[in-house]
């Protein structure tokens, strides 16, 4: 049985809208994206690295698989997360996507995402990782499903764009197990649900 581990860039403020580059997601007029890049380091690099070498498969959202389709299999660097996104199991909860994916390894979720998350997790197979995917993390946090978040918290307050955590989500307790500061003033915290 695996566990879902949600991997996301946030800011201070929550914000986890567009952290890769301005034109990743301009959703509501946001003008700020491309916020993550200036902070990577060697630190950062080495912890998502052995989380990325740990197998198990993906989850995502529509809008996050799209834009993972859209880049990682068109790569033919020697970026060592290549192979991995793109032979990795890929899991997509969508309303909208049709199969067959064309993204390799991926399959379709559709109708009652939630109880079909609950059946990949007890499937044999390693850890499931949300990458990015907010609508996708919202809408499971109510059913208990999330077993671990690893946030990469940046030193930033954007003042705008969409978070994480919405106003309206249940309410979630979590335990840190893990804390690292980066050289740039992140730090990388793992949260899991508090036993009590």
């Amino acid at each position: 049985m695996g566990k879902l581990v949600v991997t996301n860039h946030v800011t201070l403020d929550g914000v986890m809208q567009s952290p890769a580059s301005p034109t990743e997601d301009t959703r509501g007029g946001f003008e700020r994206g491309g916020w993550a890049p200036p902070y990577g380091d060697d630190v950062m690099g080495r912890f998502m690295g052995r989380g990325m070498a740990s197998g198990g498969s993906l989850l995502f959202g529509w809008r996050t698989y799209q834009k993972m389709f859209d880049f990682w299999p068109k790569q033919t660097d020697d970026n060592p997360f290549t192979p991995l996104m793109n032979e990795r199991q890929k899991y997509v909860a969508s309303t909208t996507l049709t199969e067959p994916l064309e993204w390799m390894n991926s399959t379709l979720l559709s109708g009652d995402v939630p109880a079909k998350v609950a059946e990949i997790k007890q499937q044999p197979g390693g850890d499931i990782v949300i990458l990015g995917s907010g609508e996708l993390v919202r809408s499971l946090l109510p059913h208990g499903l999330i077993d671990s978040f690893v946030l990469t918290i940046h030193p930033l307050v954007l003042g705008s764009g969409m978070r994480l955590f919405g106003d309206d989500g249940p309410l979630v307790k979590l335990r840190l197990v893990h804390s690292e500061p980066t050289t740039t003033g992140v730090l990388i915290a793992v949260y899991e649900p508090a036993t009590s």
